[in-house]
């Protein structure tokens, strides 16, 4: 396991512990913007007179943005460098947030959601990246700990959303200003990642080019929890509302229950993955989660089924942070990997709320999650694809493979 750079006094480089806290940032910035977008969706669909359906194929092109751009992260990478790359992105990202509610009806807004998710896309693809870069040199898991970050961005960038809803302010003003303020806090925070820059024998990544296999394995494991993650997200209120008997403020404690204990537990996730690799990490959080969806698709109480919905929570919250850093050590292009590992959890994304509702309408909302059960019980079985593409969380995994040469 590499060593952790230090100063003759023992202590980590100031550099490099300058450039966790400025990558940190860098997913607040992120999650702040799919928050404060969130929160505004009503507003977007009234004012272009969208019917849900409508709204719905809107914000499908964002998927289809992300899942088109990621693959040229890499190449723009390759030719800028991580830290101006992820200026260039990170801006775009936080500048297109302002796009939407300028959207006077459908087809703009199918070309403002397919900007909108590119960028967010590559961005995403950039900055983790710089993540894994960052838990390598120091020697030590911290993606779970970033990505609790990006959560608790979207949830602050949501309470704003909130705010401006209740106090009415037109969402044309509100996503504009946010919009600014963000560029400019996540040009803060950019200035002080790492300059990750090819050696001059590494060959341009191709534009376009298909996720390598390594990618695609650890990806399975990601489908299957971002899978469980959308459905929750999109259908645990309508779950507890239609089969529980909830009233809607018990409802949507459901989802708050839900996000919660995801972002907490990505906050705490790194020491439990310092503590006991990623393999057994991910295998345990698969136990929890089907613990949590054997109680969702058997439960008729209220209580039961928002316990089952905070253990699936809890259960899959570091899955996708470790299939992340696990990618970027998979193989010679970190990029390329983590771009190929998110186009397979993008489209998990995209197919999981359709697949629930098809299900359902066929059957039942607890056969729905009897499949999302199934898949995160898959999460236990193949855990160990993440011990072959290598970590730095604990000393029995091989040393990851060094794969730009970074200039600090």
């Amino acid at each position: 396991m590499p060593k952790t750079p230090t100063t003759p006094t023992g202590r980590t480089d100031p550099r490099l512990r300058r450039a966790q806290l400025a990558v940190a940032g860098v997913f607040a910035v992120h999650g702040a913007v799919t928050g404060s977008f969130a929160t505004r969706v009503p507003w977007i669909q009234e004012h272009a007179g969208l019917s849900a359906g409508q709204l719905g194929f809107a914000l499908v092109f964002a998927a289809l943005g992300a899942s088109v751009a990621m693959p040229l992260a890499a190449r723009i990478s390759h030719g800028m460098g991580t830290r101006n790359a992820l200026r260039l992105l990170l801006g775009l990202w936080c500048a297109s947030l302002a796009l939407p509610a300028l959207s006077p009806g459908l087809g703009w807004l199918c070309g403002a959601m397919f900007v909108y998710g590119a960028s967010a896309g590559m961005a995403d693809v950039v900055m983790n990246a710089q993540g894994v870069e960052v838990e390598e040199r120091l020697g030590r898991s911290i993606m779970s700990g970033l990505h609790g970050m990006w959560s608790a961005g979207t949830l602050l960038g949501s309470l704003f959303g909130v705010l401006a809803a209740h106090a009415e302010l037109d969402a044309r003003v509100h996503l504009a200003v946010g919009a600014a303020l963000l560029v400019v806090l996540g040009q803060a925070a950019c200035g002080s990642v790492l300059d990750l820059r090819p050696s001059a024998s590494e060959e341009a990544p191709a534009r376009f080019a298909l996720p390598p296999r390594a990618a695609l394995v650890i990806g399975a494991i990601g489908f299957c929890a971002v899978f469980a993650e959308g459905a929750s997200m999109d259908w645990s209120a309508v779950y507890l509302r239609d089969v529980a008997g909830a009233s809607p403020g018990v409802a949507a404690a459901s989802y708050t229950a839900f996000a919660c204990t995801m972002a907490v537990s990505r906050l705490v996730g790194d020491v439990v993955v310092r503590r006991f690799g990623p393999v057994r990490t991910v295998r345990a959080g698969g136990l929890i989660a089907t613990m949590g969806g054997v109680l969702v698709a058997t439960a008729f109480t209220r209580v039961t089924a928002i316990a089952g919905f905070a253990l699936i929570g809890v259960g899959i919250a570091v899955v996708v942070p470790l299939c992340f850093a696990a990618a970027g050590r998979s193989g010679p292009n970190p990029s390329q990997a983590i771009a190929g590992v998110a186009t397979v959890t993008y489209t998990s994304g995209l197919v999981a709320p359709a697949a629930i509702g098809s299900i359902a309408e066929a059957s039942s909302l607890q056969t729905s999650f009897g499949l999302v059960t199934v898949l995160v019980a898959g999460l236990a079985v193949g855990a160990g694809v993440l011990r072959s593409a290598g970590t730095v969380s604990v000393e029995h995994d091989r040393e990851p493979v060094a794969a730009t040469t970074p200039q600090a």
